[in-house]
């Protein structure tokens, strides 16, 4: 089982410090304990370190751009896999993306790698709002484009002038091939379509039962199967899975050190569902998100995280092995200090 480093953005409340306007203290110290965890991860042998997109949230305002964080990364470390977990690509042209990843590839020395998201939040596609209602269709077209561009072939695109020219991107990439995961939320039509389009996949324990989970990883298994193949591409897909953790000195000590920061983070996260429109999420009353993330907090525990100590983690572990999972991507940032993940991470690199 390959463990990975996972930020995925802690709500951003206090971060700005002393000067709200422009973040001058808090944003940059969170980039000094994000480079600090990943030279950690580093160092402790785990598989790779992904950082999110986003935009225009409290949550995750550190992490607008993961190919420019995947470069300083790039250079900070020396054999762990830098990766975008991931990339709204409906969002940019994918010329621009195959030049900024073959850029990061090329510093990492071949240790760059994407995961595709359609995007979900509209207030992030003021950035591109005419791609918002056929977001699902253009990333999975995308991705097509996405390898070729990276195999070096020329693609016709429309210049300044209206003319349609034959471009090839640049620089060319240090790998043969970009590593493509296809982030999902929980759709089984996505774990299908990851499996078609021969990606891996990025998917999460989180809200979703044991059984769910395992039929999906069916499916994708299945469709990959009988995929035609692609140039790149492995005989067999990755499938990551996302999963909340902190590997505590005992399952008492982890619950308590965890409890509060991620039931913080779990209202965070419903408030951006609200602000995205979301009727449900909107007509909540305070007692009732106590009682939900309270819920979702003890559900964690029964099942689906690594929250607790070391014996626990190494069992859930081997629980998401049997059901197909090859990979576990560790999301460590839901508002523990930069020294309890550093602590933690120590505990959970002895388990592998």
């Amino acid at each position: 089982m390959d463990l990975s480093v996972m930020f995925f953005g802690a709500d951003d409340a206090d971060a700005a410090g002393p000067n709200p306007t422009t973040g001058s203290a808090g944003h940059a110290a969170k980039y000094d304990d994000i480079l600090t965890i990943t030279r950690a991860a580093d160092r402790l042998g785990f598989t790779a370190v992904w950082t999110p997109e986003r935009h225009f949230q409290q949550v995750g305002q550190v992490f607008p751009n993961p190919a420019v964080l995947s470069a300083a990364l790039a250079v900070a470390t020396e054999r762990i896999h830098v990766r975008a977990g991931s990339l709204v690509l409906p969002l940019h042209h994918p010329l621009r993306v195959a030049e900024d990843w073959a850029l990061v590839d090329n510093l990492s020395r071949g240790r760059a790698g994407v995961s595709v998201a359609t995007g979900w939040h509209s207030k992030d596609f003021v950035l591109a709002p005419d791609a918002f209602e056929d977001r699902r269709a253009r990333a999975f077209r995308d991705i097509g484009l996405l390898r070729r561009l990276w195999a070096g072939e020329a693609a016709e695109f429309t210049d300044g002038t209206g003319e349609r020219v034959a471009v090839t991107s640049q620089p060319r990439p240090y790998s043969p091939a970009l590593p493509l995961w296809t982030t999902t939320s929980g759709s089984p039509q996505t774990w299908e379509a990851a499996g078609r389009m021969r990606t891996n996949v990025l998917g999460a324990t989180i809200g979703q039962t044991r059984e769910e989970l395992a039929e999906k990883i069916r499916l994708y298994r299945k469709a990959y199967d009988e995929a035609l193949e692609v140039d790149g591409t492995p005989p067999r897909g990755t499938v990551t899975l996302m999963a909340h953790t902190y590997v505590g000195v005992t399952d008492e000590q982890a619950r308590e050190r965890a409890g509060g920061p991620l039931k913080a983070y779990l209202k965070s996260y419903v408030a951006q569902t609200a602000a995205n429109k979301d009727k449900r999420a909107e007509s909540l009353t305070p007692a009732q998100l106590d009682i939900l993330t309270e819920f979702a907090f003890q559900r964690y525990l029964s099942w689906g995280s690594l929250l607790g100590s070391a014996e626990t983690c190494r069992k859930s572990l081997a629980d998401l092995a049997d059901l197909g999972c090859d990979e576990v991507a560790c999301f460590v940032d839901f508002g523990l200090g930069a020294d309890e993940v550093l602590a933690g991470l120590e505990r959970l690199a002895s388990l592998s």
